[in-house]
């Protein structure tokens, strides 16, 4: 039977007394033994709502319990000779017979309890849901900021050069097998700027990169193009966009940098297309600066090769950001 009630427990405790002394044992000591059992049946869940299933077994001249999932047990009566098989089953009988749920009044009862008992349970099982529910989201989040944490420079909060080798490697590599869309890389070295720190001090100089980060992330979409800081002076953004437009890029960054920073510009698009790998493309951008800051700082360059494969370099000078 199923002890969800207290009249579930006092029936089947009645019921062992009843089932000893009718299969010939000895009343006391099955008495003492129900009495330490009870504690156990309600430490499982007895008499709480919860259907707790129990059976009494009789067996190699014992009469025992067991209960629950993890079918517990304990011995209630030993008998000298086992018992008739006729008594058994008349005991049997008399048990299904007398259980509570012939009694309409405590079948209610035992279903209002149960009822009650489930939706507790259910309340229960929803709160700790919640709680794990949260802990994984504050687990997700922490993993979230160690990441950002990890891909970010600190004095500026632009990607720093991990970010820009994992996202320029995945967008080179995307934008060469589709074919289908341009892609540029721009390179920035600030000019003179030991000199600048080294004239104004290093709280200057902090805010001096801050207003570099400031430029580049005001000139390019946000979640579309990205921007990194290398250390040091050096700068670089990812534009998904062809020459024209990270050249116009470029062209308003140095004019909020006031001329003084120097730019190299390699880009790719489905009308010109690149030839070579990314570690080409990315020793264009290195020529194109180095060409820029050669050729008098605070401009920007970019180059294509001539049909003899000889670089053709376009220039952006101060002058013509000035006009």
């Amino acid at each position: 039977m199923n002890l969800a009630i207290e009249p579930d427990l006092q029936n089947f405790v009645q019921f062992i007394l009843a089932a000893t002394s009718g299969l010939g044992g000895e009343p006391f000591p099955t008495t003492l033994a129900t009495l330490a059992l009870i504690p156990a049946l309600r430490e499982a869940g007895a008499a709480s709502g919860y259907p707790l299933p129990v059976t009494l077994e009789l067996s190699d001249k014992k009469l025992e319990v067991a209960w629950g999932e993890n079918n517990l047990r304990q011995t209630l009566a030993t008998f000298r000779h086992q018992p008739a098989t006729e008594i058994a089953d008349s005991l049997r009988q008399q048990f299904l017979q007398s259980t509570a749920s012939i009694d309409p009044e405590l079948l209610l009862k035992r279903n209002r309890e149960m009822e009650a008992f489930l939706n507790e349970t259910k309340a229960r099982a929803e709160r700790e849901m919640e709680a794990v529910q949260q802990a994984l989201q504050d687990q997700q989040n922490e993993l979230a900021d160690s990441i950002r944490q990890a891909h970010t420079d600190a004095l500026t909060g632009l990607l720093n050069r991990r970010a820009y080798d994992e996202k320029l490697a995945h967008g080179f590599g995307r934008v060469m097998r589709q074919k289908t869309e341009p892609f540029s890389l721009i390179l920035f070295d600030l000019d003179f700027f030991k000199e600048i720190n080294d004239t104004h001090g290093h709280q200057f100089g902090d805010e001096y990169l801050k207003k570099m980060a400031k430029a580049i992330t005001s000139s390019i979409r946000r979640e579309v193009d990205y921007a990194f800081r290398f250390g040091g002076d050096e700068f670089a953004a990812i534009i998904h966009a062809d020459k024209q437009i990270a050249s116009e890029k470029a062209r308003q960054i140095l004019t909020a940098m006031n001329n003084k920073v120097s730019i190299g510009i390699a880009s790719m698009s489905p009308q010109e297309p690149f030839i070579g790998d990314l570690e080409a493309f990315i020793h264009q951008a290195d020529d194109a600066l180095y060409h820029a800051k050669k050729t008098g700082r605070g401009r920007i360059a970019s180059g294509r090769p001539d049909t003899r494969g000889e670089i053709i370099w376009d220039e952006i000078t101060p002058e013509k950001v000035a006009a």
